[in-house]
């Protein structure tokens, strides 16, 4: 146990725009998936914290939705604010850019960044950066205009230099008692991610096909002893839409469920009964009350 002082523990806010890899690189730094991936844009919707403890320290990683330039919805403000919240509430901020491609887009993030407060800037996906002479510049450019306490090239999906970036965080820490549990991993309940990775299938079976607003809905969760017996439901916005989902006489809805049974099993170590229904509920996306009852408000 940490001498009484020499603790480090606080929360550190995952941020940048969409499809920069915050929520792999969330899972590779607690060494287990918890936030969904996908190449959809704006596939993360919520906050979530992910805990990592070890000697000396706690880090409470909490990965954000992709802050959006340009809104176009009551979803969208949401998630937003939500950025706007975890900043305001972070000790530490992790920035994430893609490497060696700076785009307009990271500008509105930036703007957000709140001053005096630890950054760390995390240029990502280097493994696919071919000249690596072409990073020097874009941290000569970030660092006239950032004052970051330092920029880390890492591959999220590789697992490059991971370390270095953790060892950066840990200096940034204030001193403290841990939050959570030494145990504890997330702060996330079952049912919240039986949602989520119901909906990270989604996203991945059908890409662009699938409009952006759709969501998933737990309507009974049951926890047995070794079983997890699930209903859901799939709200999209149009009876086009619920066509899709469902796919020719029900094989994409139940490739959908299948693949996510599977890696529900593995996530709970527990055998899975899940049911998926998809129903028609317009404008839930700009409609905030919806948005409440749904968990995203």
């Amino acid at each position: 146990m940490a001498q009484q002082g020499n603790f480090r523990s606080g929360q550190i806010a995952i941020v940048g725009r969409p499809n920069v890899g915050k929520s792999t690189l969330l899972n590779q730094l607690i060494g287990q998936k918890i936030s969904i991936t996908a190449r959809k844009p704006q596939t993360t919707r919520h906050s979530i914290r992910g805990v990592a403890s070890g000697p000396g320290r706690q880090m409470i990683f909490v990965d954000t939705p992709g802050f959006q330039s340009s809104v176009v919805n009551a979803l969208g403000s949401t998630m937003n604010r939500t950025v706007t919240q975890m900043l305001a509430e972070a000790d530490v901020t992790i920035l994430v850019l893609v490497a060696g491609r700076p785009a307009a887009e990271d500008e509105s993030i930036i703007r957000k960044l709140p001053p005096g407060k630890p950054l760390i800037v995390v240029l990502n996906k280097v493994d696919r950066v071919r000249d690596r002479s072409l990073l020097l510049p874009q941290i000569e450019r970030l660092s006239a205009r950032l004052d970051a306490r330092a920029f880390v090239p890492v591959s999220a999906q590789s697992g490059y230099q991971l370390d270095l970036l953790v060892q950066e965080i840990e200096k940034a820490l204030p001193h403290g008692e841990p939050i959570f549990p030494e145990d504890q991993l997330t702060d996330r309940d079952e049912r919240f991610f039986a949602a989520e990775f119901i909906r990270e299938k989604l996203f991945r079976a059908l890409g662009d096909e699938l409009p952006y607003t759709t969501t998933v809905v737990i309507d009974r969760f049951e926890e047995l002893k070794q079983l997890r017996r699930i209903h859901a439901t799939i709200l999209v916005d149009k009876p086009s839409h619920k066509a899709i989902v469902i796919g020719d006489g029900g094989t994409r809805l139940k490739a959908i469920a299948s693949s996510a049974r599977r890696e529900l099993e593995v996530l709970f170590s527990s055998k899975v009964y899940l049911q998926i229904w998809v129903k028609v509920r317009r404008g839930w996306s700009d409609n905030q009350t919806e948005l409440k009852r749904l968990g995203y408000a």
